[in-house]
C-alpha cells in the first residue's frame, strides 16, 4: 500500500462525518435559537456534561470558539458550497447568525487581563476579515493584538499568561504578581493574533514579541523527549525560571495531552509567519512525541502519564490533528497528513455524535447531545477541587470544523 493510498483511505473514511448534515446540525441547533432574541447572546457554550452545554459569559477564555464555529460554517458555505447544505440553511441567515454571536466579543479586544485573546477574538473576527474584508474586524484584531502585547515582559521574554493560578487547586496559595510570572504552554496558540496584528497594522513590534515568546518557550517549556510542562513560573525581577509544574495535568512531570497539542499547533502557526525552521522542527518533534504515546485505539488519554487511561481528551486530539495537517501543508510530508487524519478517524470512531437531523426548512432535531464530539476532558488533575471530564467541549468541535475546511483548502477533497 502506497503512502498516497493510505492517506486517501483515511480521507474517505472521515468525509461523511466532516461534512455531513449531523455535524452542521449540532452547530446550527445551538446557534439558531439566538436569532429570535432581541439582544445578542450573553452565554457562550463551553463544556457539555450529559450532552447539554454549560454557558459562560463573554469574558471567559472559551467564549470565542462558538462564534468561530458559526463562522467556520459560513466560510464553508461561501468557499466550498458543494460541501455545505445550502438548500437547508440560507447563507444570508448563516452570516447574520455568525455576526450576532460574534458581536459581544468585540468589546473584549481591549482586555489586558488575559493572554487568551487569540482564542477569544481570532476564531470569529479573522474569518470575518478574510471573508468580507471588514474594516471593523481588522480594527478589532489590531486592538486585541495590542492588548495581548501589553502583557509582554522584556526581561522574562514572554507574555504573562495568568496573573495568578486559577482557583482550582486545593490549599492553593496566591502568587505575588510583582515577582511570580506565569507562562503556560497554551499561550503558543495566542501568538497567531500578534502576527496577524503586525501584518494588518505594519507594527512589527507585535511580531517581534510573538517570536521572542516562542523562542523563550522553546528554551524552557520542553523536556528532552519533547513533552511539555504546563506552567513555567519565572521570576519577574530577574527573568530566570523559578519552577515548572502543572495546573491541569496529572502531575508536574507528566505529559498533559492538551498542552502537547497547543505546542504542536502553536509552533507550526509560528513557523507560517516566521519561516524559521526551528519552529517547524519543534512542531514536528512534539507531534512525533504525541503520536508515540497514543494507545492502541488512537484516541489520547487526558494525560499520557495518568493511570486512568480510559479518560480521554478528544479536544487535545483535534488541536493536535490540525497541527499535523498544517505540518503537511508546509512540508508536503504525507506521514504527517496520515498521522493527523488517523487521529481524526480514530476520534470519530469513538466520539462522534451522529444523531442530529437538519430538516429541509433549516430546523434541527439536535439529538441527545449538543456537541459534535464526546470524550473531552476539561480538567482532571487529582489535586484540584474541580473535576470535569468525559463530555463534549466547544473547542473540540471548533477544531473539527477547522480541520474540515483546511482539508478543502488543501484540495484533498474535490
Amino acid at each position: 500500500m502506497t503512502k498516497e493510498t493510505s492517506a486517501q483511505i483515511y480521507l474517505d473514511e472521515i468525509k461523511d462525518k466532516l461534512y455531513g448534515d449531523s455535524t452542521v446540525a449540532k452547530i446550527w441547533g445551538v446557534a439558531s435559537p439566538a436569532l429570535s432574541q432581541q439582544e445578542p447572546p450573553t452565554g457562550f457554550p463551553n463544556y457539555a456534561p450529559d450532552g447539554k452545554y454549560v454557558l459562560d459569559d463573554a469574558d471567559y477564555w472559551t467564549s470565542g470558539f462558538f462564534p468561530g464555529s458559526v463562522y467556520a460554517l459560513l466560510e464553508r458555505s461561501k468557499n466550498y458550497p458543494d460541501f455545505f447544505p445550502k438548500s437547508k440553511i440560507h447563507e444570508v441567515k448563516l452570516e447574520y447568525a455568525a455576526r450576532w454571536w460574534a458581536e459581544p466579543m468585540a468589546a473584549r479586544a481591549t482586555t489586558t487581563t488575559t493572554h487568551d485573546l487569540g482564542f477569544m477574538i481570532a476564531p470569529a473576527f479573522k474569518r470575518e476579515w478574510v471573508l468580507t474584508n471588514s474594516k471593523k474586524s481588522e480594527e478589532i484584531l489590531i486592538t486585541a493584538a495590542n492588548s495581548l502585547a501589553s502583557r509582554f515582559d522584556e526581561k522574562v521574554g514572554c507574555i504573562r499568561s495568568w496573573d495568578d493560578l486559577p482557583p482550582i487547586k486545593k490549599d492553593q496559595k496566591p502568587k505575588d504578581i510583582n515577582k511570580d510570572f506565569l507562562v503556560i504552554i497554551d499561550n503558543m496558540c495566542n501568538l497567531n493574533l500578534l502576527y496577524l496584528g503586525a501584518y494588518l497594522s505594519r507594527d512589527f513590534r507585535l511580531s517581534t514579541i510573538a517570536t521572542k515568546h516562542a523562542e523563550t518557550t522553546l528554551k524552557n517549556h520542553f523536556r528532552d523527549d519533547w513533552s511539555s510542562y504546563h506552567v513555567v513560573q519565572y521570576n519577574k525581577q530577574t527573568g530566570e525560571v523559578d519552577s515548572k509544574y502543572t495546573a491541569q495535568g496529572f502531575a508536574d512531570e507528566s505529559g498533559w495531552t492538551r498542552g502537547q497539542a497547543w505546542g504542536i499547533l502553536g509552533y507550526i502557526e509560528t513557523y507560517f509567519w516566521t519561516k524559521d525552521r526551528k519552529f517547524l522542527e519543534a512542531s514536528k518533534n512534539i507531534a512525533n512525541y504525541y503520536v508515540s504515546k497514543l494507545p492502541e485505539d488512537g484516541v489520547p488519554p487526558w494525560d499520557f502519564n495518568a493511570p486512568d487511561k480510559h479518560i480521554r481528551d478528544v479536544s487535545s486530539a483535534m488541536a493536535a490533528a490540525l497541527g499535523m495537517i498544517r505540518i503537511y501543508e508546509v512540508e508536503k510530508d504525507e506521514e504527517f497528513l496520515k498521522k493527523g487524519l488517523k487521529l481524526v478517524r480514530d476520534c470519530i470512531n469513538l466520539s462522534y455524535n451522529n444523531d442530529a437531523k437538519l430538516n429541509d426548512d433549516g430546523t434541527v432535531e439536535i439529538g441527545a447531545a449538543e456537541t459534535i464530539l464526546n470524550n473531552s476532558t476539561y480538567i482532571h488533575n487529582p489535586a484540584c477541587s474541580v473535576d470535569i471530564y468525559d463530555h463534549g467541549l466547544v473547542y473540540a468541535d471548533y477544531y473539527f470544523l477547522v480541520i474540515g475546511n483546511k482539508l478543502l483548502q488543501l484540495g484533498l477533497y474535490k
